[in-house]
């Protein structure tokens, strides 16, 4: 039977369109503008049609016009920045985020997008503040320095401190010490960008105190201590701590700068946790400024955060980057809730969501993972196998980066080995209204458990009844 065709003039006016009630209800939900621009293609697609000679008159009603401009319109109005599950066993995962903040910090966020805040207003005097106050005593508390500043990240940190500090001198660095971090950045090109010269110290495993002293110059502005918080060299080593850079580096009249990275306030070992050097170690051993992130072991939003001497951190202040470095009311709105809660260190399993899930229970997650198997095996039916196992997680964002957590989880296999469509199950969960991610290893997908909380799981849950399967050669669903 012939299909219908139809020619150029027989497409309707955008005008005609327009007036029809579909597309009408989507104008007030999109926005007429969204509307027009939107049909004014679906008219030109038509068009092109017509010229083709395979446009069909079906096409051309106005009630199978609607729901195609609909979708159009919906996928476009999609945003781009969504929640998901993270399941790669990665607690502080990079590309998902890094840590997630705990509700306080949540509500105080809301309120300064919803209201006017005193972002850089004094309430006591009534004139203009120091957005760094607003935490800048907690810092002071947490880790006994004297003052403090926040920049944007940890990068900027670093770039801030050399730029004002040793602009055209000398950056005394151990080999062992010249990290990259994500994305390709690496300390020297950090160094060159300062206008700061980087003078390499030691070989890459074995860096000592005469190596340090021996390079000391007329043009020497400072030493820096870098801590490789995503990497380990391991076997025949020797480094230089703070403590013992300290004194040279005073009896120098040089400052001693420590770029600590991943940033713990406390030590972990207390929950049984690897032990990560402290932002307060370093000040007291001797440390003139000490830089470190807010968004990885400290369980805060973005941020790079500078402690140390007040004479240093005014000079920081001073120089015109730290205006283009400097974070915003939503950074801090954030932040200063969760260094508040390091007041009560006993309560932070309970509260900061970061260090609630790198001490989760492994019982507990298999208990979970247990639980879940029968759900997920239902909605994949026999064209997969998932089998509950134990796995091991790890922190992530450079942080202890050689150091595993005992997890559990869910493995999914193909029943016929095809990698291909594990792959492409693997693009379908990513592709739900709340994306699943994994990870793809020894020919499975691992769906580690560690990050997946209790109140979550019947959402998560509920994902998997949404699933559209990909063809796996079997009888499952959607195959």
């Amino acid at each position: 039977m012939d299909v219908p065709l139809a020619g150029a003039a027989d497409i309707p006016s955008l005008d005609k369109l327009l007036h029809h009630p579909a597309l009408e209800a989507l104008s007030a939900r999109h926005g007429r503008t969204q509307v027009v621009l939107a049909l004014r293609s679906h008219l030109e697609d038509f068009r092109r049609a017509a010229l083709n000679g395979n446009l069909t008159r079906a096409a051309l009603s106005e009630d199978a016009i609607a729901p195609m401009l609909a979708a159009r319109l919906a996928e476009k109005a999609r945003p781009r920045l969504i929640a998901v599950f993270n399941l790669t066993g990665t607690v502080l995962h990079t590309n998902l985020g890094r840590a997630a903040l705990p509700d306080e910090a949540v509500r105080r966020v809301i309120d300064a997008l919803r209201y006017p805040v005193n972002l850089e207003l004094d309430l006591s005097t009534g004139r203009r503040g120091d957005r760094d106050s607003l935490v800048e005593e907690l810092l002071c508390e947490l880790t006994g320095a004297e003052a403090a500043t926040i920049v944007n990240n940890n990068a900027a940190a670093v770039l801030l401190m050399l730029s004002s500090l040793a602009a055209r001198r000398e950056v005394i660095v151990s080999r062992g010490e010249l990290v990259e971090i994500g994305g390709s950045f690496r300390l020297p090109d950090i160094m060159r960008q300062a206008g700061a010269k980087l003078r390499e110290i030691g070989t890459t495993n074995r860096t000592h105190l005469g190596d340090y002293a021996g390079a000391i110059g007329a043009r020497t502005a400072l030493l820096l201590k870098v801590h490789t918080s995503n990497y380990a060299i391991r076997g025949f080593t020797a480094s230089v701590s703070v403590p013992e850079l300290a004194p040279l580096c005073h009896g120098h009249a040089l400052p001693l700068v420590v770029d600590l990275g991943s940033g713990s306030l406390i030590d972990l070992a207390r929950w049984q946790l690897p032990p990560e050097p402290t932002v307060r170690d370093s000040v007291a051993g001797g440390a003139d400024l000490v830089a470190f992130s807010g968004d990885k072991l400290l369980g805060g939003p973005q941020a790079g955060i500078v402690v140390g001497r007040a004479e240093l951190i005014g000079k920081l202040k001073a120089n015109p980057l730290k205006r283009a470095l400097r974070v915003g009311k939503l950074v801090l709105a954030a932040l200063e809730p969760v260094l508040a809660l390091y007041r009560a260190p006993e309560l932070l399993p309970e509260r900061l969501t970061t260090l609630r899930l790198l001490t989760r229970d492994p019982a507990l997650i298999r208990a979970q993972s247990q639980r879940l198997r029968p759900i997920i095996q239902h909605a994949l039916g026999d064209a997969y196998q998932v089998v509950d196992e134990p796995m091991t997680s790890q922190i992530g964002s450079g942080a202890l980066p050689v150091e595993q957590l005992p997890s559990h989880g869910l493995t999914v296999g193909a029943v016929k080995g095809r990698r291909s469509s594990l792959e492409r199950l693997e693009a379908a969960l990513r592709g739900l209204p709340r994306p699943i991610i994994g990870r793809m290893a020894q020919k499975r997908l691992w769906l580690d458990l560690r990050c997946l909380e209790a109140e979550e799981e019947e959402a998560f849950a509920a994902q998997w009844q949404q699933l559209q399967l990909p063809h796996a050669g079997g009888t499952g669903r959607g195959a």
